[in-house]
């Protein structure tokens, strides 16, 4: 349980995917299409449910477990190339994340359930990388991914905070419940494809435009 009479914040923990750059609606357009090539149609919600938020060998075993390690590999094989095609296409940073970024007026990190060669091409693509670089983690670092609290402990362990004085901004159910467990503070932002039922529980925030979080950080910490 988070202190409603916490510390202010002094560091700030993204997310990457969805936070910073609008790409789950990407992955989820090509998890649909890729599932219904290889014989598992999906509703987005399912693919939300399965599929976001979680790391890539956890969404990998999902499709292990329903249709096996062949049709998994080529299911992975069809993802990548499809999904790179259309971050170099269409990839835009989240709205208003830039000018979030600008009036932070804190320490920040990056803290992801994707590899440091996903957030590269990510986050390069969206001109956000070297406002990060140095200072990005992935899931890939850590023994337990999300919802696990181990990531985002690592995170704020590398940047030499308190768990107490971390929040994290989230957009999905894993990611806000790994908040949770890490004993941070958590903002859930609203604005793209997960539903803010997901993103509910104790010590979160939930909001729909990322112009806001400066404000809202100021509000709970102050």
């Amino acid at each position: 349980m988070i202190d409603s009479n916490s510390k202010p914040v002094e560091l700030v923990i993204f997310d990457c995917d969805g936070v910073l750059v609008d790409s789950e609606r990407i992955a989820v357009r090509v998890q649909q299409e890729v599932g219904a090539q290889l014989g598992w149609p999906l509703t987005e919600a399912e693919v939300v449910r399965h599929f976001i938020g979680r790391s890539h060998a956890a969404g990998w075993q999902v499709v292990v477990e329903r249709l096996g390690k062949t049709v998994a590999a080529e299911w992975e094989q069809r993802f990548e190339q499809r999904h790179r095609e259309l971050v170099d296409t269409e990839l835009e940073p989240v709205d208003g994340i830039v000018e979030a970024l600008a009036a932070l007026g804190l320490p920040s990190c990056v803290a992801s359930s994707g590899t440091h060669d996903k957030m590269r091409h990510t986050l390069g693509r969206t001109g956000l990388y070297e406002h990060f670089e140095g200072r990005i983690f992935s899931a890939t670092e850590v023994e337990r991914g999300k919802p696990a609290p181990d990531l985002f402990l690592h995170a704020a362990q590398r940047m030499g905070f308190a768990p107490e004085v971390c929040a994290v901004v989230e957009d999905s159910g894993p990611g806000t419940r790994a908040a949770r467990a890490a004993g941070m503070r958590c903002f859930g932002y609203t604005g793209g494809p997960t539903g803010a039922d997901a993103l509910t529980g104790p010590g979160t925030v939930l909001f729909s435009d990322m112009r806001q979080l400066p404000a809202l950080l100021r509000v709970t910490t102050g």
